[in-house]
């Protein structure tokens, strides 16, 4: 199995110390680049046994970093979209934790990992979490070329159903997908449950979840991005909005990115 270390980060960005945890494959080639893996709520790693999926599912890194970021107890306002708050002010301090991410955890792992630089960097993360990666991969594309979303809070909007809510307008993340730009190389898993969730918002038989996840691939399609190629989509059948559902598909996920070219 691979090591994993822990340690604290005290962040000025978010005002308190973050946990972040940090598991590593056993490298046959220690000194060739490494590649980064940021997963937001990284205290839900353990439970679906990560250290061992990392083991048995990675196969073509030659050395592989993967860091748990601890969610705080603010975890409904650092993670969203930056710059764009729900319809409750949820998300507000998104942008503190990208900065977070880039300006102080980033320059404390090349410390912490002696890796000179990371090769390639990637962002993953569960509900809101996966949000806020997916939004990391648009914002800093130069950053970080693949990002997996377990079942995404792409429901994510600027009005509520009951003040005059419409789909095409007031999805923040579909809307700031289809003014983003298209970036060679640029990878996305997303993943999503047939059972996530019952709500079926515009009555089309289809449960949100799912709706605004294949919203998010067709805004990505609109851009540029191809299906098969630049976008991967895993839908389980009998798959939950939970951790359980989630440590099913990491595998995948993983197999997925070690894949890429």
């Amino acid at each position: 199995m691979g090591d994993v270390s822990s340690f604290q980060v005290q962040s000025s960005f978010l005002s308190r110390q973050v946990k972040v945890d940090v598991y590593e494959k056993k490298a046959a080639c220690p000194s060739s680049p490494v590649a980064l893996l940021l997963i937001n709520d990284g205290q839900d790693l353990p439970s679906m046994g990560f250290a061992s999926v990392l083991e048995k599912h990675v196969h073509s890194f030659c050395r592989l970093i993967c860091v748990g970021i601890h969610a705080g107890p603010e975890r409904k306002q650092e993670y969203g979209v930056a710059g764009f708050p729900d319809f409750m002010q949820r998300g507000a301090s998104a942008g503190a934790y990208a900065s977070f991410i880039l300006k102080e955890l980033m320059p404390l792992l090349h410390q912490k990992t002696n890796a000179g630089q990371f090769d390639k960097k990637y962002l993953a993360g569960f509900s809101l979490g996966g949000l806020m990666a997916f939004d990391m991969a648009i914002d800093h594309p130069l950053d970080f070329s693949a990002v997996g979303v377990f079942s995404g809070s792409f429901w994510w909007r600027s009005k509520s159903l009951e003040d005059g809510y419409v789909e095409e307008r007031d999805r923040i993340m579909h809307a700031k997908v289809r003014k983003a730009a298209y970036h060679e190389n640029r990878k996305f898993f997303l993943q999503v449950g047939a059972l996530d969730e019952k709500e079926d918002r515009n009555k089309n038989g289809i449960i949100d979840s799912i709706d605004d996840t294949l919203g998010i691939i067709e805004e990505l399609e609109d851009i540029g991005y191809k299906k098969g190629t630049d976008i991967e989509y895993l839908e389980i059948a009998d798959g939950r909005h939970d951790i359980t559902t989630w440590g099913r598909a990491m595998p995948a996920f993983l197999s997925w990115l070690s894949d890429l070219k």
